[in-house]
């Protein structure tokens, strides 16, 4: 049996229960089910995958942020392997799979990045510029882990058919688990650093925030 990816009682998991439903709303929404059972239109997943990967460009730019922002070296080894596997496997994974259409990284790169996109990513950059490193943590957390929550279910519910299983597989194998584990262990040392109960309140108004940015991501895909 794999291992939790948090527990109740951490940070993150403190921060799901504060916030249950934009989290059930991000985790469990339609475009996510389409993953599934495969009823989910193409066009609606390749919209998702190009917007994704201009996402992920400014999650590196986050990491690079919260690296700068801490004079510790686990935790900047910790972000650091987050951002190693954002910026060369998740990124390239995008790549390989738009390759498959005939897109280029270049025209990847030359998209313009939807209003959805830009709300998404600028909140987490503001998190980190105006916040501290724990107040940009939380913010990132949701996708980092949030996308390790959703393969795991997907990998046990998803029909043999459909055609979204690499994508999912990626998502729910051990070594994406490591990473997202690894957010959640660092969570949890930034909250016994830099927390306290005056700080739960607005850690869980941006948690809960980022989750309905994640809600929006995936209704842009398939409304575009």
């Amino acid at each position: 049996m794999s291992a939790p990816l948090y527990a109740a009682d951490g940070l993150f998991g403190r921060l799901v229960a504060a916030a249950p439903e934009p989290w059930r709303a991000y985790t469990e929404h339609r475009f996510v089910r389409g993953l599934a059972d495969g009823s989910l239109p193409r066009a609606a997943f390749q919209r998702y995958l190009v917007q994704d990967y201009l996402f992920l460009v400014h999650f590196c730019r986050a990491y690079g942020l919260a690296i700068y922002k801490t004079v510790e070296l686990a935790d900047m080894r910790a972000f650091q392997a987050t951002l190693d596997a954002i910026l060369n496997h998740e990124m390239a994974l995008h790549v390989a799979y738009s390759a498959e259409w005939g897109l280029s990284e270049r025209d990847l790169v030359e998209t313009p990045e939807h209003p959805a996109n830009l709300a998404y990513t600028r909140f987490v950059l503001d998190c980190g510029l105006a916040g501290d490193l724990l107040d940009l943590a939380v913010a990132l957390s949701p996708c980092v882990v949030g996308y390790a929550v959703i393969g795991r279910a997907l990998a046990a519910s998803a029909g043999p058919t459909t055609p979204y299983r690499k994508w999912i597989d990626a998502y729910a194998g051990a070594e994406y688990a490591e990473v997202a584990q690894g957010a959640v262990g660092l969570l949890d040392r930034l909250w016994a650093r830099r927390g306290g109960p005056a700080r739960m309140a607005e850690l869980a108004r941006l948690f809960a925030r980022a989750c309905e940015l994640e809600r929006d991501f995936w209704q842009m895909g398939l409304t575009g």
